[in-house]
């Protein structure tokens, strides 16, 4: 039980990776804050967690694209309220429709997209960091793509706030480093048989990617003491091993 009574703050947390991370973490005793905007899926995350025996997580809907600062801050006193600290924040929730060329993107979902993959994650941050620092160690974890951190062409909005999240998480572990045991990484999850991937690339074989569950050995390590110490670097799930 690596994570037992640990408090571990998982956004997109009824979405593939997000209730696979969830799960994972759970498992190994973390007391889950699921956040999402879709109560089925809320739901559905948190009887797989008590399925399998982890604590009871908190079910918390929360619309990332419709939220204000305010509400944030509503969540941040919440958790102080309940738990008084926080070990770990993972950023899951993503914003993805469908590929295209930057001249057809309609400037609501431009905004959408950088809000939910972007802005949302660095209020999260700005404002659960206090939290954060009253644990001995806390770790903050962004999740990439394998694929539009390389900007290649029709990426969109996506594209462009995979690259910038990954430029937040460097710098908040950089300004971090010297004056907090909080660390921040980020996750390169690779291609895996994903709902999201399935929208990407609905035309794709997916038998023959790794399944959600694969991605477990790395959630773990970047949540526990195992990863304490490491800092500002790009996790990607394709090469780590243990």
């Amino acid at each position: 039980m690596l994570l037992k009574n640990n408090v571990i703050l998982i956004t997109g947390a009824g979405g593939g990776l997000g209730s696979t991370a969830a799960l994972a973490l759970a498992k190994q005793g973390a007391h889950i804050i699921l956040l999402d905007k879709t109560i089925p899926k809320l739901e559905a995350a948190y009887d797989a967690i008590v399925d399998a025996g982890g604590p009871a997580p908190i079910m918390y809907p929360f619309d990332l694209a419709g939220a204000n600062e305010s509400d944030y801050q509503e969540l941040a006193d919440r958790i102080e309220e309940k738990y008084g600290a926080l070990q770990g924040l993972l950023h899951s929730a993503v914003e993805f429709s469908h590929f295209s060329p930057l001249s057809h993107i309609s400037t609501k979902d431009w905004w959408q997209s950088l809000h939910v993959n972007l802005n949302a994650p660095f209020l999260l941050c700005r404002m659960l960091l206090p939290l954060l620092q009253k644990s001995p160690h806390a770790s903050i974890v962004m999740t990439s793509d394998s694929s539009a951190r390389n900007a290649p062409a029709y990426s969109g909005a996506y594209g462009v706030s995979k690259i910038a999240l990954e430029g937040l998480a460097k710098i908040l572990a950089a300004e971090l480093e010297s004056t907090s045991t909080v660390r921040v990484n980020t996750l390169i999850p690779g291609p895996v048989n994903s709902p999201l991937r399935k929208r990407a690339y609905p035309a794709e074989d997916k038998a023959r990617l790794p399944a959600m569950d694969s991605l477990a050995e790395a959630y773990l390590y970047l949540f526990s003491a195992q990863s304490i110490g490491v800092t500002g670097q790009a996790i990607d799930a394709r090469t780590f091993h243990l």
